[in-house]
């Protein structure tokens, strides 16, 4: 059982970076930026603002007409999604009519997140979106949104993995994996389910 667990984590581990090399953006409904840290003053951090950059280039590129950015509590002006779209259309000429916000008194997680932009999704007859975040949260963000029905094409920001010191990459890594499993715990009979998931990874059935 102990092996069974590492080889999970380890091929879990080996999927996040994999993805979060990859840029799998095409023409979408939507562009979802993810929320990210906000800073005292009201200012976003350098993985929001990267992630609004990245998001506002993919909508130069005419990838999608819309941009939601999502994260924090409804009403909060200093909350993620109010923060990266009010940035986006101060700064990156954003027109306001193509920025949504989408906040809940309860979305402070991506999971959170992945259910509220699902159902504005859902309301607008939009079914695909490019969701942009941090490479290594890429790959636990696309399972949370496919979970909601929501057609996934994640776009990782321009983090160079490469740069990130290894202990702190495997931290964060390791951080992803235990999201994703933690996640599948409350849903699922987990090792059936995690067993039948590796036997898929490794044998592709």
């Amino acid at each position: 059982m102990t092996l069974t667990a590492v080889l999970v984590v380890g091929v879990l581990s080996w999927q996040i970076n994999r993805l979060g090399g990859q840029d799998q953006a095409r023409p979408a409904d939507v562009i979802v930026i993810l929320g990210a840290r906000v800073e005292p003053d009201g200012s976003p951090s350098s993985d929001l603002l990267s992630r609004t950059y990245h998001a506002m280039d993919l909508y130069n590129a005419g990838l999608a007409p819309t941009v939601i950015c999502a994260g924090g509590a409804g009403g909060d002006r200093l909350a993620a999604g109010a923060v990266a779209c009010r940035f986006a259309m101060e700064e990156l000429g954003l027109p306001a009519e193509r920025g949504l916000v989408v906040q809940d008194n309860d979305a402070w997680t991506t999971r959170d997140e992945a259910a509220v932009v699902s159902k504005l999704m859902q309301a607008n007859g939009w079914q695909t979106a490019i969701v942009v975040s941090h490479p290594l949260h890429l790959y636990r963000a696309r399972w949370l949104f496919q979970r909601e029905g929501v057609e996934v094409l994640t776009s990782p920001t321009n983090t160079d993995l490469g740069r990130i010191a290894p202990p702190l990459r495997a931290w964060y890594t390791l951080r992803e994996a235990g999201g994703v499993l933690l996640t599948a715990a409350e849903d699922w009979p987990l090792v059936d389910r995690l067993l039948a998931w590796l036997h898929s990874v490794v044998y592709g059935a």
